[in-house]
């Protein structure tokens, strides 16, 4: 991913907290037929790690499942490697929201978003307790804002146990975050300010979302 210095984020916190916040990611992987794409919610879990100094604080471990039918986990086996893509807010800025546009005319149409690529290898977790443990935690997690939350319980037993086997769980720990905040840090302040407030008057969650993120993020000088 192209990334200029100003648009990088690496501070762990805040990429592991985005991935938290928008679970549904898109995994790429490159398998015998080359490069394929699913679409998955996801559960991170930060594992600490051991004894070991020189060990990382902790590891970021990816969990999901895919259907059994999915020939996405058996290709796992001889091509793991793998990239998860978690997208958050994105809205498109239109130059007359800067005050220069104005004065000079010197500004063009533009994208400000907010993503993290997770990168690492799969491993497959073809195991009913690993499954059965992984979807109870997700609905928890997706049915946690309903008033009357649908559990597992809800449904017959042996249903369940017929649809947990029709799926595959896989686990990815996570050897590289990179994080990109393109928010117009490299604009000048009454720029930036003009184009956060119009995205604030906006009545998209998702457009106000990256107007308050514009007004965050530190600028780039």
């Amino acid at each position: 991913m192209y990334m200029p210095a100003h648009f990088e984020e690496n501070r762990p916190e805040v990429l592991h907290r985005l991935i938290a916040e928008q679970p549904f990611g898109a995994l790429i992987t490159n398998g015998p037929n080359g490069l394929d794409a699913n679409h998955l919610p996801f559960e991170a879990q930060l594992v600490p790690a051991g004894d070991d100094a020189s060990a990382p604080q902790s590891r970021c471990l990816l969990r999901a499942h895919v259907a059994r039918a999915n020939p996405v986990w058996k290709e796992a086996a001889t091509h793991p490697d793998a990239l998860v893509i978690f997208q958050g807010p994105a809205a498109y800025i239109s130059p007359t929201w800067y005050p220069s546009k104005h004065e000079a005319h010197r500004q063009v149409p533009t994208y400000n978003y907010i993503v993290v690529h997770a990168h690492g290898r799969i491993v497959v977790r073809d195991d009913e307790p690993f499954v059965r443990g992984l979807v109870a935690r997700l609905t928890r997690k997706m049915e946690a804002g309903e008033a009357v939350p649908w559990k597992m319980g809800d449904a017959p037993a042996d249903f369940i146990t017929q649809m947990l086997g029709a799926i595959v769980g896989i686990e990815i720990e996570v050897t590289r975050l990179v994080g990109k905040w393109k928010l117009g840090q490299n604009k000048e302040a009454a720029d930036r300010r003009g184009a956060a407030d119009a995205l604030l008057a906006r009545a998209s969650d998702q457009q106000r979302a990256v107007g308050q993120a514009m007004l965050d993020a530190p600028p780039a000088f």
